[in-house]
C-alpha cells in the first residue's frame, strides 16, 4: 500500500500460508507391517519444520504419536523433543541398528510404523516409485533394499541413455549430453 509523502507507510500484513501437507504414503491398516510400512517423503532437511508436518497427518490417519527413532547423522540437527500440534514429540538418535532411510514412529493405538524417508529433493518419479513399493502390502522389502533398487534402475536408465547418445552420435554427427537429473540425493546425509 502506498503512503502520503510525509506520512509512514502503513504496516503490512504478514500473510503466512500454511504448510503444504505431508507426502506420506501408508500400508493399509489390516496389513501386517512388513519392514517398511509406507513411505515419508520431507521437503527439506530441517527437522524442526517437516516433522510437525508428518506428525500432523500421522496423528489424523493413525493415532497420537508420540515419540520416535531415527539413525543418527542422517539428519543435520538431532533435537530430543519436538513441537507438535497439542503435544510434543520425544525423539531418540541411534548411532547404529537403524536403516539409514527409516524413521520409525510410536503410536498410540496402532504401535510402531517404520516408513521409508524418501530424500529431500528427490526426483517426483523416483519419489513416487518409493512411496508406492513402501505401502504395497505385497512387498517385505526394507527401505535400503528399496532404495538400493531405484538407484539400479537410474543407473540403468542413464547407462541406456548414455548408450543412445552415442549411437546418436555416431548416426548423426551430434555430440552426447549428460542429463542433469541424477541420484545426488542419495548423497545429501540419507543413506550409508
Amino acid at each position: 500500500m502506498a503512503s502520503r509523502a510525509g506520512e509512514p507507510a502503513a504496516p503490512e500484513h504478514e500473510h503466512s500460508s500454511p504448510p503444504l501437507p505431508a507426502r506420506l504414503a501408508l500400508r493399509p491398516p489390516t496389513f501386517p507391517p512388513g519392514p517398511v510400512c509406507g513411505a515419508w517423503w520431507p521437503r527439506s532437511r530441517d527437522m524442526m519444520t517437516e516433522l510437525p508436518i508428518l506428525t500432523d497427518a500421522f496423528d489424523a490417519w493413525r493415532g497420537k504419536l508420540p515419540s520416535f527413532a531415527v539413525r543418527r547423522g542422517t539428519w543435520p540437527e538431532a533435537p530430543c523433543d519436538l513441537p507438535a500440534a497439542g503435544h510434543t514429540v520425544k525423539a531418540a538418535w541411534f548411532a547404529s541398528g537403524y536403516d539409514p532411510y527409516t524413521i520409525r514412529l510410536y503410536s498410540y493405538g496402532v504401535g510402531r510404523w517404520d516408513l521409508l524417508v524418501v530424500p529431500p529433493g528427490t526426483e517426483a518419479a523416483s519419489a513416487a516409485r518409493l512411496m508406492t513399493a513402501a505401502a504395497d502390502p505385497a512387498l517385505h522389502l526394507t527401505a535400503s533394499t528399496l532404495v538400493a533398487a531405484e538407484e539400479r534402475r537410474h543407473d540403468q536408465d542413464g547407462a541406456r541413455w548414455e548408450q543412445e547418445q552415442v549411437e546418436q552420435w555416431e548416426g548423426e554427427g551430434g555430440a552426447p549430453q549428460r542429463p542433469s537429473a541424477g541420484l545426488s540425493f542419495f548423497r545429501n546425509g540419507f543413506g550409508p
